[in-house]
């Protein structure tokens, strides 16, 4: 016979504990691990193209079997094998295309070969992507959508193996000279597109310190530099907090106006704004930033009126200037704005939080 003990916790100790629970806030956790310092930066791809290349079948085989008590027992060619398929596998392991090669090439079926042996099948080609990953044929229609773990889609067909001699043997033709050979494998062109590449995406202007802030909240390593330039390509970083969550950051490409008629980057950086659950707008306080932000805006409702309308966060960048102090008084009587500065780390841990908060809430956050 089992017996449970059952506790009961005094009602103000469990209003105090529900209290507590209800007041925790996840904290951002700062990893003491200085990063890696080699010279080769991994960039995030979101889309790529492929050329799909499945294996040939193995040739049939011609061959007469020959015994001691018998010179001619009849044809004994086996088949060929199977070519490899390749196949395109949704997985959460994956974040980006970068491991995806142009060319994907499976194996070809071997060849029949005598005494009725069938040729070894060649292997299936297993090509893991991230979670909603877009598959497009060379037209640009949609011909894949992998949206849960563990789905499949192929990519090329392996061709058929042909047949040997064997089997060609009838009652008025016993000794069949013919095979066929293994069927050609398919090739095919697609587009690999990754649907949901961050759940925060950082937007602003050129130059406004985005690959700055990224690499202060992350481990990522995006180029920075004394002089003015733009990131090209987008970089992701990991936000890890004591909860065991982690909010993927995105650093995109710079916005200019007119992006909204491709000027710039145009439409490519818009295409990766559209990905994200949420945007954080960061400002340049040494540059109008009342005027970046309302060019922003009306790009963003120029571009796409579902994309206007996402959950935002404001951050008024390079406090550390004397002169941005000021202005960030005069824009705090108009707009809610977290005011940091990436160089130095200042109020970093401020916008970690209101991170976390976007994140937890999805699309109910309005800022």
């Amino acid at each position: 016979m089992r017996f449970a003990l059952i506790f009961r916790l005094p009602k103000a100790v469990l209003t105090q504990v529900t209290r507590n629970y209800a007041e925790y806030s996840p904290k951002a956790l700062r990893s003491l691990k200085p990063k890696s310092s080699r010279n080769t930066v991994q960039f995030y791809v979101d889309s790529c193209r492929v050329r799909a290349v499945a294996g040939n079948g193995g040739d049939g085989c011609i061959s007469f079997l020959s015994v001691w008590c018998k010179d001619h027992a009849g044809p004994d060619g086996g088949d060929g094998g199977h070519g490899g398929h390749v196949i395109f596998q949704a997985t959460h392991s994956k974040k980006s295309l970068n491991h995806c090669n142009s060319v994907i090439q499976a194996k070809h079926g071997e060849r029949g070969f005598n005494k009725d042996c069938t040729g070894k099948n060649a292997d299936h080609i297993f090509v893991e992507v991230p979670l909603g990953t877009i598959i497009r044929d060379k037209s640009g229609r949609v011909v894949g959508d992998l949206q849960e773990e563990g789905a499949m889609f192929v990519a090329a067909r392996g061709g058929a193996g042909g047949r040997g001699n064997k089997f060609f043997l009838t009652d008025t033709e016993q000794a069949p000279s013919v095979a066929e050979e293994g069927a050609i494998g398919e090739s095919n062109h697609y587009t690999l597109e990754v649907r949901s590449m961050a759940h925060l995406g950082l937007i602003g202007f050129p130059n406004a310190g985005k690959s700055t802030l990224l690499r202060a909240v992350t481990r990522a390593r995006p180029a920075v530099a004394p002089y003015p330039f733009t990131t090209l390509r987008p970089h992701i970083g990991m936000i890890p907090y004591d909860d065991y969550e982690q909010v993927a950051i995105a650093d995109l490409p710079g916005l200019i106006p007119g992006s909204h008629k491709n000027y710039g980057l145009g439409i490519q950086f818009l295409q990766h704004a559209e990905r994200c659950r949420g945007l954080i707008f960061l400002l340049d306080g040494t540059n109008d930033p009342l005027a970046q932000y309302s060019t922003l805006a009306k790009e963003l409702a120029l571009y796409s009126q579902a994309l206007a309308q996402r959950p935002r966060c404001l951050v008024l960048n390079k406090i550390d200037v004397p002169a941005v102090k000021e202005i960030q008084k005069e824009i705090g009587r108009k707009l809610d704005v977290i005011a940091v500065s990436a160089k130095t780390g200042q109020n970093i841990s401020e916008l970690l939080r209101v991170i976390r908060k976007m994140y937890d809430a999805g699309d109910d956050y309005v800022k």
